[in-house]
């Protein structure tokens, strides 16, 4: 299996994507995508890395967005699993209609817009991840207007496939940010 280290992938975010916050989203849903490759007994580096890299375009070519992405990790010989996680977590943007297949797919598509959401409520109220409450982060959820540009249904689509109740997804995520700075 062709895949970069963690150094490798951490150059190659640094390289794609100059925006702090997208470097943190990145480096967000790469812990969540590791800390479920833990629970599901997978290859922590694949889960890592398709975690790491899957928005690597999005900041050059955010109308076509993962397309760009798809093409490279095809070049560089990444696994085919890491290639539908990272085409499927776009469900329904930018003309992409291929649905997540395997945990892999399901968890990259679960973990990517609720790490927006974490990262959101910590603006306002600036307590550690690990301190968060599923309650809160669930209310948060709710109300539209907080963090609107969030896709809720992405969020539940993606804990449906993986197979996880939505709060105990939350109560992972909190668990696995809890060392996040």
């Amino acid at each position: 299996m062709n895949l970069p280290t963690k150094e490798e992938a951490k150059r190659l975010l640094e390289t794609h994507v100059q925006d702090e916050y997208q470097r943190y989203h990145a480096s967000m849903v790469a812990t969540a995508m590791e800390g479920y490759a833990g629970v599901f007994k997978e290859d922590p580096l694949l889960w890592y890395d398709t975690g790491l890299l899957h928005d690597l375009d999005f900041q050059k070519h955010p109308t076509t967005h993962p397309g760009e992405s798809l093409k490279w990790f095809k070049e560089w010989g990444y696994p085919e699993e890491m290639i539908h996680a990272v085409e499927a977590h776009a469900y329904g943007y930018n003309g992409f209609t291929t649905l997540p297949k395997g945990n892999l797919a399901a968890a990259l598509m679960a973990c990517d817009e609720i790490s927006g959401i974490f990262f959101a409520y910590r603006k306002v109220n600036p307590i550690p991840y690990g301190q968060m409450k599923v309650s809160s982060i669930i209310k948060r959820l709710k109300e539209k207007a907080f963090a609107a540009k969030i896709e809720r249904e992405t969020i539940y689509r993606g804990a449906e496939a993986l197979g996880v109740p939505l709060e105990k997804h939350i109560e992972n995520l909190i668990a696995f940010f809890s060392n996040l700075a």
